[in-house]
């Protein structure tokens, strides 16, 4: 039975480079996958990469992309092994709901990968939805600068201090965002929560 699953993490844990060794092994062995990014991440346009220098092409989706019709396309001419979601934490509601009907219905492992939270600790909408529904939830490990497990996403301004708030979604990496344990996290934004 195929299932839905979940990889999770802050930023910088790996998590598009465990997504590109996935997707590589499945090539390796002659399989076929279907590999998506949010079109949003205007960073590297219709590819997925990583920190450490991998990239491979991807499809884009938006908000209004119907994975489960393009991915039963592209399946009907060319049987799919599983399919790769990078910043799963883009999709919608009814994108993850498609996820899992590709798992359920048409029987092909949909691999997600996206981070849980926001800058503010908030979690995003198919992040939330992910974890409610998928059949696994594994969390990657990062680390914070005390040695410690980074699970948030601290937003930073050009000066280098924390953000606290704006916008949900801001498309950066190193530069506008720092992976913190949840300590250090609340520390930074002065929280007393």
């Amino acid at each position: 039975m195929a299932k839905l699953y979940f990889y999770y993490a802050s930023m910088n844990a790996g998590k598009s480079t465990n997504l590109l060794q996935a997707a590589f092994n499945y090539r390796e062995r002659g399989m076929e996958t279907m590999l998506w990014t949010a079109a949003l991440d205007t960073r590297s346009e219709g590819m997925i990469r990583s920190r450490i220098g991998l990239a491979t092409d991807a499809n884009r989706f938006m908000p209004g992309t119907d994975l489960w019709s393009e991915t039963l396309t592209r399946h009907n001419s060319a049987k799919l092994a599983c399919v790769l979601i990078d910043e799963a934490q883009f999709l919608t509601a009814r994108q993850v709901w498609q996820c899992a009907r590709l798992a359920d219905e048409a029987s092909i492992p949909v691999l997600c990968y996206g981070l849980r939270t926001d800058f503010r600790g908030d979690l995003f909408p198919g992040s939330a939805v992910l974890l409610g529904i998928a059949d696994s939830l594994v969390e990657l490990k990062g680390v914070c600068h005390c040695g410690r497990k980074a699970t948030m996403n601290l937003r930073v301004g050009p000066d280098g201090m924390a953000v606290r708030s704006g916008a949900q979604t801001e498309v950066g990496g190193n530069e506008r965002y720092v992976a913190l344990c949840r300590r250090h996290f609340s520390e930074a934004l002065g929280d007393t929560r």
